[in-house]
Parts: structure tokens; C-alpha cells; sequence
């Protein structure tokens, strides 16, 4: 399975400031819709902490499947695809991640068009999408650090 070896500290860092960012985003769903709307600060922090999600989870996708896989993928739909294709996430999940890089897309190009209401409706209802990345990543690493320990031996 492995080309090189995967920087497992980097990535690491990336699940933690992914935690960081999540333990945020969870305190703005525990507003009312009245009291997120309130402070035009709170869509503008929640659009930047879900961003900063995102493009994190895509960046450990990216990594173990350059260096795990040497497999470049572009876009962020297709390091979905791949993950789900080299069992590094499972296929439901990766239906879940090709409509996260969908909106990831869709922030970046079309950002005029998400509503305060839409991020607030997100941190309210998807936040455990996010979670459930954490969680798989985090299986397909404990597995990983089992197959170079026994390599090693």
C-alpha cells in the first residue's frame, strides 16, 4: 500500500485544528436563528470555520493519497472519489465528502450566494459530517501505524 510514508504528525495537526475549528462552529448551534443573525460577525466567523474544515479535511485527503498511493488528484471531488476508492473512507461516507467539496466549490465561486441562514442551518444540522471524517481518518491511521509497526518488526 505505501509509496512513501505518510507524515502522520501533519496530519495529525490537520484533525486537531479540525476538532479546533468543529468546538467552534458547535457554540454558534447553540444560538437561536434570532441570536446568530444578531451579530453580522457570527455568519462571517462561521463561514471562515467551516472553510478552514473543509480545506483541511482536503488536505489530509490530498496527502495520503500522494504519498500513501502516489495518486495526484486535482479536485476536490475527485480526492473524495480516490479516498473512497483506495479504502481510506468508506463509500458512503465519500458521497457525504463529494457534496462537502461541492460547497467548499460553492463558497470559494459563488460565495454572494450562501445566506446567513444556509450557515446557520449547516452548524445546526452537519456539523457530525465533519466528525465522521475525523473518525474515519482517524481509523485508517490507527491501522496505517499497525501495518509499519509490523513492517518493522
Amino acid at each position: 500500500m505505501v509509496i512513501s510514508k505518510l507524515n502522520i504528525v501533519r496530519i495529525q495537526n490537520d484533525l486537531n485544528l479540525i476538532g479546533d475549528y468543529l468546538s467552534k462552529l458547535e457554540k454558534f448551534s447553540e444560538l437561536s436563528l434570532e441570536e446568530f443573525l444578531s451579530d453580522v460577525r457570527n455568519p462571517a466567523s462561521c463561514e471562515s470555520f467551516l472553510r478552514r474544515c473543509i480545506e483541511a479535511m482536503f488536505d489530509i485527503g490530498r496527502h495520503i493519497l500522494s504519498k500513501g498511493f502516489d495518486y495526484k488528484p486535482l479536485e476536490y471531488e475527485d480526492i473524495a472519489r480516490a479516498l473512497a476508492e483506495k479504502g481510506i473512507i468508506s463509500k458512503e461516507y465519500s458521497e457525504t465528502l463529494v457534496k462537502i467539496a461541492g460547497y467548499r466549490s460553492r463558497m470559494v465561486h459563488f460565495y454572494k450566494e450562501i445566506t446567513d441562514e444556509e450557515l446557520y442551518n449547516i452548524v445546526k444540522n452537519n456539523l457530525g459530517d465533519i466528525k465522521h471524517f475525523i473518525k474515519e481518518i482517524t481509523e485508517f491511521l490507527d491501522e496505517y501505524k499497525k501495518q509499519e509497526r509490523n513492517e518493522n518488526i
